[in-house]
């Protein structure tokens, strides 16, 4: 489940266009009008995922109908399932349609009141159990009393009592309280879909003779008299639905009842992000819409449903939910005799790639239960290398990559791979893994709950993942019709050595390939080799592949270990195959024991520029595809320190253009990426060092002249060392794209702030003198603290909302060793209603969140709400973030220089200019130093630093 990131782009040029053209007005105060220069700016973020976020606002009731009916999208091929052989399979064994097969999915839940999940191709229960793992849907309950027919619960007077003394005449009865709120944003949260989230919804429950039951006015007449009683799901498959009129209920719900000696635990069970019943309707979903023949990889295969991320607070998983879920169908599967695939479309950022305490745990269960097969997502936070998240980084699943098929581009296409296939931009590439293992169509038609009609059609890696888990259960019920002994790490194998490779990607791109189903299944027909291996690269403990980013160097030797799973066992004897010139290795290697050491050497062309990768093939004789996978890359940058970028480059449909260059901490630039003709359109990404997507919007489309995509990253956020800049073709066409970046020809010192007046200082660090003009400017305030908790609790803070604010920006840093131990970390903001201005849960250990505030009369307070989620079930771990919050006004305060704005810097030359600020012009809140934004023009570009002015101004 994604995650995304980006500079701020648009508001950002907007407030330094408007200082700027204050200055140049002369004026100081606020209130400026007039044309504004705004520069060139990056346009509006290309859809992706399904993952939340967004802004806040609450729409009109629920739409009745998708914007595109089932009907249509099949006869349109949107669920790509010819993409992976599928059709062709099942002509070929049609009884093994993933009967017999138990598929569980690790995701946000499952609204199984959707067509599609009613039975399996056998007539077979389609889903064996819904169960909370994440603790959103947990009901506090209290005993309540009734009088006479009538009983008060959650403040809402229910009547008919008496049909609750009909199953349980002399009690014990208790009784909770669903609030909308609670359930994130809207449509989701309107739970009796009456164009509110506001809403109290009362239930009560009894002990029937056959165990706990639920009631509920469903149908909002005030009395419980018609309405039936719901059991565990587990116990009855039943599941109920708050609603209005005749209509289906537009979120539904399932019972989860945990008996104690006490009062009864109770959570509902439901879907309010969309995505957990989209991913299971990609994978074994059986007549998508009511469409008839309508179906998921998987038609045959039974579903058992985890939900493991509350949705309230940004799609995150909870404290021990993964470990718990995962545990809960082990022994679920086992009980029942069923193999069992596993998916989990989730995931987040690798500070350090194979650090993450997720992913050994991970590796642990399925070492211990080598007959799962556990799929998941390799994340969406591409083009640029080394992005791939955890859980995707274990190394006892099958990670996938995302493609997006021709018929979601338009294109028709010829014999073979269809023309319009490519890999999708925005998935997590390799870098220090040797990931992703696959590729597969991450474009998708599926099911979603009725609140969600209309987002049938969702994309990511997301939507990948769980089209491989379909693929998995078809080969595993193969084998478990033929009695086959059923092995994850075989179904690993046998997918990857099945698949077919894209013209033009790389293994960090797209692993094995996009996978066949006959041809995996040929595979797993013919002999398995006798031992499997764990790879490591001894230049970064931990990684899978070596990988460097440097100028050009002479030759380089770079080594691997392989640690044989499961013992020593017999020799074995690998002929290694390297399928570049300049990665070399040994012919053979010998493994005796249970470890071996090999040596390669890199000698990449040093005269290119890029990306280099080379992969080195371990086969044994008699064995079909390859025991082992020594991934190799060497990235030359186009300069080794800051200086002006210029790059040209023809790409084929799909293809990206990757540019390293180098930059320095507090150096602002900008990174400029146009096409060469106007028809033409690229998808323009930037990646800091080490790999993470730039803060705000990334993946950003561009065209010619003045529809380039631009990138400004502001001094404050500058970072040294490579970033990366990628390009990426349309999959409808070819394109010529250029990539320009250049470093401000000048760096800032803010010398001193004392009293009323500050003194700025710019330095020339260009090869060229640098003329230009200086301009100053308040544009809000900033403060900083930090908060701290232990273990999985939610912790709250209050935040200022001033009337001026018309923005606020939030910076939350935590420790990358803090973050390893972590599965997901919430960061959240609400009103004083307790609606949700902004969330964006962090995708790594620095994570930002940008509020546009509503407007008001009168200031207010908002509350900053952070929700860790631990690994570990039960974690007590402590944790600190540093917060900083930044209110923007709506309009600049241009502040005037003594002396000019003008400057004209030769190298190392200086200039200092000193500006008096005055009391600021927005009441501050206590705490708040005043905020400024520092702009250099020079050449017709624009240089910013957006930093505080010392300490707090006193609060008035």
């Amino acid at each position: 489940m994604p995650r995304r990131r980006a500079e701020r782009g648009a508001g950002r040029a907007a407030l330094g266009g408007l200082l700027l053209a204050a200055a140049c007005a002369g004026s100081a105060t606020p209130g400026v009008h007039g044309p504004t220069p705004v520069p060139e700016q990056p346009r509006v973020l290309v859809p992706r995922d399904s993952a939340p976020g967004g802004p806040t606002v609450l729409p009109p009731p629920i739409a009745r109908h998708p914007a595109v009916p089932p009907t249509l999208a099949r006869l349109r091929g949107w669920m790509p399932l010819s993409a992976t052989g599928v059709p062709a399979f099942l002509a070929a064994h049609p009884a093994w349609d993933g009967r017999g097969v138990l598929l569980g999915i690790l995701d946000s839940g499952l609204d199984a009141g959707v067509p599609g999940f009613d039975s399996t191709t056998t007539g077979l229960p389609k889903v064996l159990d819904l169960r909370d793992f994440s603790t959103e849907g947990r009901i506090a309950l209290a005993p309540i009393t009734p009088f006479g027919d009538t009983v008060v619960v959650g403040g809402r007077r229910l009547g008919g009592f008496s049909r609750v003394r009909g199953i349980a005449a002399s009690g014990p009865w208790y009784g909770g309280a669903v609030f909308e709120r609670r359930l994130g944003e809207m449509p989701a949260a309107d739970a009796n879909d009456n164009g509110t989230d506001s809403d109290t919804l009362a239930v009560v429950v009894a002990r029937a003779s056959d165990g706990w039951v639920l009631f509920a006015d469903t149908d909002g007449d005030g009395s419980l008299a018609d309405e039936r009683p719901v059991h565990d799901y587990l116990t009855a498959r039943e599941t109920f639905g708050w609603h209005r009129g005749g209509e289906p209920p537009p979120l539904t719900m399932a019972v989860n009842f945990r008996a104690g000696p006490g009062v009864p635990e109770l959570a509902l069970f439901f879907d309010n992000s969309g995505h957990g019943t989209h991913v299971a309707g990609i994978a074994a979903a059986r007549g998508i819409g009511g469409v008839a023949g309508f179906d998921g990889v998987a038609p045959g295969a039974q579903v058992l449903a985890l939900k493991i991320a509350r949705n309230d607070f940004g799609g995150i998983t909870t404290t021990g939910s993964v470990m718990a879920a995962l545990d809960y169908a082990f022994r679920f599967a086992a009980e029942r005799g069923l193999p069992l695939v596993l998916n989990m479309s989730f995931g987040v950022g690798n500070e350090r790639e194979g650090a993450a305490r997720l992913d050994a745990m991970l590796d642990s269960a399925l070492a211990a239960h080598p007959g799962v097969t556990f799929v998941t997502s390799a994340g969406n936070d591409g083009p640029g290398l080394s992005t791939m998240g955890f859980p995707g980084s274990l190394r006892r699943g099958i990670t996938v990559g995302a493609t997006q098929p021709a018929a979601f581009s338009g294109v028709v296409g010829g014999p073979g791979r269809p023309a319009g296939d490519v890999l999708l931009f925005f998935s997590s590439r390799g870098g220090e893994l040797a990931k992703p293992d696959v590729i597969a169509p991450g474009v998708a038609y599926s099911t979603v709950p009725r609140w969600n009609m209309g987002d049938e059609l969702k994309l990511g890696t997301s939507m990948s993942s769980p089209h491989v888990a379909g693929l998995a259960a078809l080969l595993v019920s193969g084998l478990a019709q033929e009695r086959r002994e059923v092995r994850g790490e075989d179904v690993r194998r046998a997918l990857a050595a099945g698949a077919r490779p894209f013209a033009g990607e790389t293994v960090l791109d797209e692993g094995a390939g996009e996978p066949d189903a006959e041809a995996a299944w040929k595979i797993l027909h013919a002999p398995a080799p006798a031992v499997t291996f764990d790879v490591e690269s001894l230049e970064r403990p931990g990684t899978s592949a070596a990988f460097r980013i440097a100028p050009p160097a002479s030759d380089t030797v770079v080594r691997f270990r392989l640690t044989r799973r499961g013992g020593t066992g017999q020799p074995v004897e690998l002929t290694l195959m390297s399928d570049v010139p300049w990665l070399t290795a040994p012919a053979r290697l010998r493994v005796d024991g249970p470890m071996a050491t090999v040596a390669l050497v890199q000698h990449p062309p040093l005269d290119s520029a890029g990306l280099h990768v080379g992969t080195v093939r371990g086969v044994i004789q008699g064995v079909e595809g390859s025991v082992v996978r020594l991934v190799s890359s060497v990235v030359i940058p186009v300069a080794a320190r800051p200086a002006p970028v210029r790059v040209v480059a023809r790409l084929a449909p799909g293809a990206v253009k990757r540019v390293v260059f180098a930059a320095d901490s507090g150096r602002p630039f900008r990174v400029r990426m146009a096409t060469a003709a106007p028809p033409q359109k690229l998808i323009a990404a930037l990646h800091q060092p080490g790999g993470e997507p730039i803060f705000g919007e990334n993946g950003i489309p561009g065209g010619a002249d003045t529809m380039a995509a631009v990138f400004e990253v502001d001094g404050r956020d500058a970072l040294r060392g490579y970033y990366e800049a990628v390009a990426v073709a349309p999959p409808t066409g070819g394109i010529t794209a250029s990539i320009a970046a250049d470093a401000a020809p000048v760096t800032l010192r803010l010398a001193s702030v004392r009293n009323d007046s500050l003194a700025a200082t710019l330095t020339g660090v260009g090869d060229s003198l640098a003329p230009g003009r200086f301009n100053i400017g308040l544009i809000g305030g900033e403060n900083g603290f930090e908060l701290s908790g232990e273990g999985g609790a939610d912790v709250a803070a209050e935040l200022p909302l001033p009337a001026w604010a018309a923005r606020m920006v939030i910076d939350l840093q935590l420790a990358p060793e803090e973050w390893e131990r972590l599965s997901d970390f919430g960061f959240t903001v609400l009103d004083a209603e307790g609606r949700i201005l902004g969330k964006n849960p962090l995708n790594y250990a620095h994570g930002r969140l940008t509020v546009d505030l509503p407007r008001r009369t009168g200031d207010g307070k908002a509350t900053l709400v952070l929700s860790p989620g631990f690994t570990e079930p039960g974690s007590r771990e402590r944790w600190t973030g540093r917060i900083t919050v930044r209110l923007e006004a709506g309009r600049p305060v241009a502040l005037e220089t003594a002396g000019g704005d003008e400057f004209r810097l030769s190298r190392d030359a200086a200039a200092e200019f000193r500006a008096r600020v005055g009391e600021p012009p927005w009441p501050l809140p206590p705490g708040f130093a005043p905020l400024a934004l520092f702009i250099a023009e020079s050449r017709g570009v624009t240089w910013s630093w957006e930093l505080p002015l010392g300490p707090p101004w006193p609060a008035r």
